[in-house]
């Protein structure tokens, strides 16, 4: 089974990828943060630096795009191959609703006919292998049978499904029995993604749907980032290994913000899921979340690093 590193927005970009295959890696695939396409056409010189192939070296590196208008996505997906890409995938599942509003995302789901129109435009337009990773409704799972229909339509190359709704954003859990439901009406390769946090979890959608191309995970890989190669049969991150990692961490966006500062509101992004590898960090985890001065977090990461590993 191919694992997944799951593309988050503020966390798995170019300085956590190098990291995290540094100390750890068993990621089969890394998927970038979604890439809107410009209206205008001129690509981000900042945004595609963070794609450049020979800045990404290791596992694949799959880009995502967040988009509505089919036309524009088929011009970023060419200026993607032209970099070296293959595959590109489309982003029809993010339930943020300042992304859902403007009609991209899960917020695609709620006209079919619209995502035909979409997808129509951009297999026609741009060819080659395109993945799809969505959510399995707006409100509700019945939703879900509607809309494979619709991406049956398509030479999808992996259908990377979260059976989550719109609505739920992240809350509760995720929808277990209407993935399976759906799988026999899926004619593309299927991935599960969805609350997926320890190795015994990954072990059990392998033996429960053997006939899946790969699994991912995100939330559960921030929060352990040895998660992949523990599933593997390696080892659980070490402590040497943990305090590496999350330095690399504050010294790869201290020199790609300019700033210890900002460097210091992004690590608290990693340490909000990390935290829980370390037991009895509660009132650390605490002053992390107040404090805004460089030497105040390297003093409390120390004191973290100290403690016992669960």
């Amino acid at each position: 089974m191919r694992y997944y590193a799951a593309p988050m927005e503020g966390l798995t970009d170019l300085v956590w990828r190098q990291a995290h295959q540094r100390y750890f890696g068993g990621a089969d695939r890394y998927y970038a943060p979604f890439l809107s396409p410009p209206e205008n056409r001129v690509p981000v010189k900042k945004k595609m630096a963070e794609l450049l192939p020979q800045a990404n070296p290791g596992a694949p590196l799959i880009p995502q795009l967040l988009a509505k208008d089919g036309s524009c996505a088929a011009w970023m997906i060419g200026a993607l191959r032209q970099m070296g890409y293959r595959e590109v995938n489309l982003n029809l599942g993010c339930p943020s609703g300042t992304v859902t509003a403007k009609g991209k995302g899960a917020g695609m789901l709620r006209d079919l006919d619209a995502l035909d129109r979409f997808l129509d435009t951009v297999f026609s337009e741009a060819g080659g292998p395109i993945s799809v990773k969505t959510r399995i409704g707006v409100e509700k799972p019945e939703e879900f049978g509607p809309i494979l229909e619709v991406y049956g339509r398509y030479p999808i190359a992996e259908l990377i499904i979260h059976p989550r709704v719109m609505r739920q954003l992240y809350r509760g859990q995720a929808d277990r029995a209407a993935f399976e439901a759906a799988l026999p009406a899926c004619k593309a390769p299927v991935c599960y993604n969805g609350d997926l946090a320890s190795p015994g979890e990954l072990a059990a959608a392998q033996a429960r749907w053997p006939g899946l191309s790969g699994l991912m995970a995100g939330r559960g890989l921030i929060a352990d980032p040895a998660l992949f190669r523990k599933a593997r049969g390696g080892p659980p991150a070490s402590r040497q290994e943990l305090q590496g990692y999350m330095n690399d961490l504050y010294a790869g966006y201290t020199a790609a913000f300019g700033s210890p500062q900002a460097a210091i509101s992004r690590m608290k992004g990693f340490w909000s899921y990390t935290i829980g590898l370390f037991e009895g960090a509660g009132k650390l985890e605490k002053q992390l979340k107040k404090l805004r001065d460089p030497w105040e977090y390297e003093v409390v990461a120390s004191q973290i690093f100290t403690l016992p590993l669960r």
